[in-house]
């Protein structure tokens, strides 16, 4: 049987090269997250050989197929030698305050992409499957320069991979609470790739708002502070359902950046994980094949919740009502490494999946759809 004739998956792809990389003590992300998702699931026996694949590190010849080499060539140089010119941080912003230099600034983000450009190629030579990548979602990269944490660009070279094997229409929905600049600049007027982003209004980087539309495939809602489980599903039902079916994607591709969750320090947003999972479970009907990312998230505990109980999800585990007391030590394990952070609720290290946070639907939300619903 060739590989055109199987299902892919569920496959997990992640790798080692996150576990104790940093951007630095006092980053955001200086937190532990892909590699103790890893220790989570494998704590839970999700993890069996035949579902897990180490991701590759995506070639340099590979990444150019958005990015610029110089851009790819200034990486490798501050990996080698460990720092960067004022020229290079000035032209390509890597070296500054939000994209620091690290032991991993070149290695990191290539092993992202080039697990999301595995996962491209295996679900496009496939008859359908699901792919999770929690190592990707970097949506901020640019062409010739990082942006927002992001180095690189793994869903743009994901779907850019995609479209190059024969995939015509691709649906990119993106929940996290930062909107994605850089795949919009990618793909904003190109009908094959719809795109939906739902996003903290007046947040970083200030993009996305609700007139954009790129040329009739760009859908942004910019959602206000403390955006509730009850919003989420108007949300879903009136946005994110009708438009991705109309499109008939081939495939999928779901950011579910974790920042969206009520205790993520970097938004005032206030979702539960159970509405990233019902966001999952509705598009995963929608099409043959699924492409799951990570994103952005910045409080180890709800990451590691949220992105574990995704993969549960999608390989079909039933989330118990108590952890066991393996994948309690890994949450138990975990802390802010640095900063004056309070401890999590206590109910964090037991569980994983959050109560449902409903709340009302405001007028701002229901205007958005409305507005949006006419296009």
């Amino acid at each position: 049987m060739t590989l055109a004739h199987t299902q892919v998956g569920p496959l997990f792809l992640g790798s080692d090269v996150y576990r104790g990389s940093s951007y630095g003590g006092v980053h955001p992300l200086r937190v532990a997250r892909v590699s103790t998702v890893m220790d989570l699931a494998r704590a839970l026996d999700w993890l069996p050989p035949g579902r897990y694949r180490a991701s590759p590190r995506a070639k340099p010849a590979a990444l150019t197929g958005w990015h610029s080499p110089a851009y790819i060539a200034a990486l490798q140089a501050a990996e080698a030698t460990g720092q960067v010119s004022p020229e290079t941080r000035a032209r390509h912003h890597i070296g500054t305050t939000a994209n620091p230099l690290f032991p991993q600034i070149y290695s990191r983000p290539a092993t992202g992409a080039g697990g999301v450009m595995l996962a491209a190629t295996l679900l496009a030579a496939a008859k359908g499957g699901a792919v999770h990548v929690p190592g990707g979602g970097t949506h901020h990269g640019l062409p010739d320069r990082a942006n927002g944490f992001c180095y690189l660009n793994d869903p743009v070279l994901g779907i850019r991979t995609l479209l190059g094997a024969g995939m015509g229409r691709i649906a990119y929905v993106d929940i996290d609470a930062h909107h994605p600049d850089g795949v919009e600049l990618a793909f904003a007027g190109d009908p094959r790739v719809l795109m939906i982003s739902v996003h903290e209004e007046n947040r970083w980087p200030f993009t996305g708002a609700l007139t954009d539309g790129g040329c009739g495939n760009v859908y942004n809602l910019p959602v206000p502070r403390g955006f509730n489980d009850t919003e989420m599903q108007a949300v879903l039902h009136d946005l994110i359902l009708p438009r991705t079916a109309t499109h008939r994607p081939d495939v999928i591709v779901l950011q579910a950046g974790a920042d969206a969750l009520t205790e993520d320090p970097l938004s005032r947003l206030c979702l539960s994980n159970t509405a990233h999972r019902a966001v999952l479970t509705a598009l995963r009907a929608l099409s043959p094949r699924l492409l799951l990312l990570g994103g952005g998230g910045y409080n180890p505990w709800s990451v590691a919740r949220c992105w574990t109980g995704l993969w549960a999800a999608l390989a079909g585990y039933e989330v118990p009502d108590v952890l066991p007391d393996a994948a309690q030590a890994v949450l138990r394990g975990l802390s802010w490494n640095g900063g004056s952070r309070p401890p999590p609720d206590p109910v964090m290290f037991t569980t994983l999946a959050d109560p449902p946070r409903p709340g009302p639907l405001r007028p701002e939300v229901r205007d958005g759809l409305r507005q949006l619903a006419r296009r």
